[in-house]
């Protein structure tokens, strides 16, 4: 078992060393999403969630960008920089909230919808981007809704949940699209209630992602960087994060003395907690190879990403 473990890490300090070289090589930058796996947080350039990632993709002058994290992330890192090559370690790295939005489908609702200002959350395919007036992520969705006047009707895509909360907040009575994350469906509140009543001096933190039931436990509610903001800042040692796992190895970095609870979920897994599989199919070999061979490369086509482009760059320039 020692020998084993000995092994595993030679590997992955073998595979960090020839990712450095290859990124200096290849004028290669590496972007990661807080819910890859710890080794490949460790390795990239830049953590964050999807607003941060899309800034730093708009500002990179490297000239290939590999993407660690689901295939709509590096779509929207190709349409920023159409010349630039972008490649993600798994083609097969994909978001169940993004399936739940197929693009027919959504044509057909704005059109039964017609005068709204569409409004998509970034969890979505180039071609909803394409479809969309403005886009938004869980860090400035409420600044971009705010941004709207009063009387413009507005769609709200794709994530409902997210949706009913800038709904609460805003009191904007908005027509939503019926989407969800599975990842941030499967807290489960009695758990979640049990355990809180076992830690009372832990404060709840959640993603807008979550049900209503769970947010409504939540002392703050945010994006991935504001739950990371909020832990750092806040004087309370004890946090129980409903959110994607892949978050507590970056908090527990930047907050070493905070102690760490992930929500727990309505089944089990192998930690209790709520995965995505999506994020995890990426790999630090995969990422290796991908920046070896550059490929697989993500590329959007022209008439689809020049549209996407309006929408993405509007919301930049709000942020």
């Amino acid at each position: 078992m020692v020998y084993n473990c000995t092994k595993s890490q030679n590997l992955e300090m073998s595979l960090k060393q020839s990712i450095n070289k290859l990124k200096k090589e290849k004028n290669a930058v590496i972007l990661a999403h807080y819910y890859q796996e710890p080794e490949i947080q460790d390795i990239a350039d830049y953590v964050g969630d999807s607003l941060g990632l899309s800034q730093q993709a708009a500002e990179t002058d490297a000239d290939v960008i590999v993407f660690a994290g689901v295939h709509f992330m590096a779509e929207t890192a190709k349409i920023l920089n159409p010349r630039k090559k972008v490649v993600l370690p798994d083609l097969d790295a994909g978001c169940s909230l993004a399936d739940s939005c197929p693009p027919e489908a959504f044509e057909k609702f704005i059109k039964s919808n017609p005068g709204h200002v569409v409004i998509t959350y970034v969890n979505c395919s180039a071609e909803i981007k394409a479809m969309t007036d403005i886009v938004c992520t869980s860090s400035n969705a409420l600044k971009i809704v705010e941004s709207i006047p009063d009387d413009q009707p507005i769609i709200f895509a794709p994530d409902r949940n997210l949706g009913k909360y800038i709904m609460q907040i805003t009191g904007r009575d908005m027509v939503l699209w019926d989407g969800s994350c599975i990842v941030h469906e499967a807290f489960n509140m009695d758990k979640l209630l049990q355990l809180h009543s076992e830690e009372p001096e832990a404060l709840i933190i959640a993603h807008p992602e979550s049900e209503a039931h769970i947010l409504k436990t939540a002392s703050y509610i945010g994006s991935t960087a504001g739950m990371l903001n909020f832990v750092k800042e806040h004087p309370t040692k004890k946090f129980i994060v409903a959110t994607e796992a892949g978050i507590l190895h970056t908090m527990g970095k930047e907050v070493p003395n905070a102690q760490l609870i992930p929500a727990p979920i309505l089944e089990d897994n192998s930690c209790a907690c709520s995965e995505c599989a999506f994020m995890k199919v990426n790999t630090l070999q995969k990422l290796h190879d991908c920046l070896l061979y550059e490929s697989p490369e993500v590329n959007v086509p022209k008439s689809i990403s020049e549209k996407a482009l309006i929408p993405i760059q509007r919301m930049l320039n709000l942020s």
